[in-house]
C-alpha cells in the first residue's frame, strides 16, 4: 500500500526536525560556556540583540555601531547586560540590529570569548557566521556562550536577566 504525505505533514516533519538540530547547535555552543570563565574580562565581548529594548520608552538612536545606549532610566535588559559589561571591563557591547553588524563587530575586535544574547535563530546564524569569518583572520576561534530570549519575537523580547547577568560574571 502506498502512503501518500501531504505537504502539510512534511513541513511539519520538517519543521520538528530543524528545531531539534537547532536545540543540538546551541547545546554545543553552550559547552564552552564553562570554558569562558577562564578568559579574563578585557578579552570578552558582549553581543546584545536589538530588540530586547522597549520599544515605546527607549530613548536610544542607531549609529553606524548598532543601537547607543545611554544608560537611561528605564533599567531595561539592555541598559543593566551593558552595564554590567563594563563594570567588569569587557572589551566591548555590541548593541545589534542584525547578525552582520555583530559578526563585524566581533571581526573589528578581535575577542577571546562572546557572551550573546538574542534569539535562537540569530544565535544559530551568527556563531556559524562568526566561527567561519574568524577562520579567515584569525587562529584562534573565540569561545561563544549564548543565552537565548526567553521570549522573542524581535519586538519588545525578554532575556532571563539573572541568568545573563550570571553568565556574563562567570
Amino acid at each position: 500500500m502506498t502512503t501518500i504525505i501531504s505537504n502539510k505533514q512534511r513541513l511539519n516533519n520538517q519543521e520538528k526536525q530543524d528545531r531539534s538540530s537547532n536545540q543540538e547547535v546551541l547545546k554545543k555552543l553552550n559547552k564552552s560556556s564553562n570554558k569562558i570563565s577562564k578568559v579574563d574580562y578585557s578579552e570578552r565581548v558582549l553581543l546584545i540583540s536589538h530588540c530586547l529594548r522597549p520599544s515605546k520608552k527607549c530613548p536610544a538612536k542607531f549609529d553606524e555601531n548598532g543601537l547607543n545606549c545611554i544608560n537611561c532610566e528605564n533599567n531595561c535588559a539592555i541598559g543593566q547586560l551593558k552595564k554590567a559589561a563594563e563594570e567588569l571591563n569587557y572589551k566591548g557591547v555590541c548593541i545589534a540590529p542584525g547578525g552582520s553588524l555583530a559578526v563585524k563587530f566581533v571581526e573589528k575586535t578581535l575577542p577571546k570569548a562572546i557572551v550573546a544574547v538574542a534569539c535562537k535563530k540569530e544565535l544559530i546564524e551568527g556563531s556559524s557566521e562568526v566561527k567561519k569569518r574568524v577562520k579567515k583572520t584569525s587562529t584562534t576561534q573565540p569561545i561563544i556562550t549564548t543565552i537565548p530570549l526567553s521570549k522573542d519575537g524581535c519586538v519588545d523580547t525578554q532575556v532571563d536577566i539573572e541568568k545573563a547577568l550570571k553568565v556574563l560574571k562567570s
